[in-house]
């Protein structure tokens, strides 16, 4: 399991020109499926994700989490950050996990995150989504579990 985590001042997703889902401060996780992650891959990103500390306090340091500073998530799955880009001109995907377990892998990640009391938003898995950001910093870390 791959996520690509962006610090946002805003987010939102669009599905044939229509928002389906928008943040305001908190953070932009694109989620990638990997065919051989289970439920541990899961609860470990998601409890990183939810104690993150990527949020400035009083003197400027990045100390909080998103929960510490009111923030929301937004989760959009992201099949092309599993792909295979070391040889050739064109990304393999064979790490990626299948459309039915993907789905049930970012559905559960979803489920899980929102266990914490965090507010989650999300994408729609599979469609073809316009993500709109305002990534705040920028500060951007990437994730495997």
């Amino acid at each position: 399991m791959i996520g690509l985590l962006q610090r946002v001042s805003e987010a939102s997703v669009s599905v044939n020109d229509e928002t389906i889902s928008k943040i305001g401060h908190g953070l932009l996780l694109l989620l990638g499926v990997e065919r051989d992650d289970t439920d541990v891959q899961v609860e470990k990103l998601a409890r990183k994700i939810s104690n993150y500390r990527l949020f400035a306090d009083d003197e400027g340091k990045m100390n909080l989490n998103v929960q510490q500073v009111g923030g929301e998530v937004l989760v959009v799955s992201q099949f092309t950050l599993v792909a295979d880009t070391q040889k050739g001109n064109r990304p393999g995907f064979s790490r990626g996990a299948t459309p039915e377990h993907g789905e049930h892998m970012y559905a559960q990640f979803v489920r899980e995150l929102r266990q914490t009391g965090i507010p989650v938003q999300t994408g729609q898995f599979g469609a073809d989504m316009q993500v709109a950001l305002v990534n705040d910093g920028p500060v951007t870390f990437q994730f495997q579990v």
